[in-house]
């Protein structure tokens, strides 16, 4: 799933900035849709008003936290990549094609827009980090866990600032099932379950 941004990398502009503009926001995940439906033999259809409306309400939850990470940007990298994540959920810009090559134990195909919206937040997420700290991106366990993906599933229809722990969960982070959508600077204050909260039907 790791994936680079090719637009976002060959602009003069710092990933986190760019990322922030609506015309490199949309470039980068019309690309990012077209690489993943050529690996996973998926077909994509990008509707790009819910496109704009996810990043538009994403940046102003963006906006709206920032202040409260002014000495804990990687941590708020993170956080913003949660968010980024939630806002894509919610407004559905993509929709795949049915395949009969589809393994309904893959990830890709078991949600293949959630595959294609996690994905490419945790590219960006990686993008920042490695830019701006010089951190390079693990992919935790989990991302390949289909147990995993149908909570992350069925949480998210239910609660969307679910979202934003799931990516933290991806990413290998603490996430903060408790209050996702309010930014934690200290994970001491995170009090995580062992585990994701479970919402799982019958997979039979």
């Amino acid at each position: 799933m790791k994936r680079s941004l090719s637009l976002l990398e060959d602009n003069p502009l710092p990933i986190r900035k760019a990322i922030r503009r609506a015309r490199w926001f949309v470039s980068s995940f019309r690309d990012f849709v077209d690489a993943v439906g050529e690996e996973t033999q998926q077909d994509f259809t990008l509707d790009e008003a819910k496109l704009i409306s996810a990043f538009t309400s994403w940046y102003r939850a963006f906006e709206s936290q920032k202040d409260k990470a002014q000495d804990h940007r990687l941590e708020y990298v993170t956080f913003a990549a949660g968010l980024m994540l939630r806002e894509l959920i919610r407004f559905a810009p993509l929709s795949a094609a049915t395949h009969s090559r589809e393994d309904p134990d893959e990830p890709a195909h078991f949600w293949p827009e959630g595959y294609v919206y996690l994905s490419f937040c945790l590219a960006v997420r990686a993008a920042v980090i490695e830019q701006d700290f010089s951190i390079a991106s693990d992919i935790a366990p989990e991302l390949g866990d289909i147990r995993t993906w149908w909570s992350f599933r069925e949480n998210t229809f239910e609660d969307r600032n679910s979202a934003i722990a799931f990516l933290e969960l991806f990413a290998g982070e603490t996430p903060n099932w408790t209050t996702p959508g309010i930014f934690l600077s200290d994970n001491g204050l995170k009090f995580p379950p062992a585990s994701p909260p479970r919402r799982m039907k019958s997979q039979g």
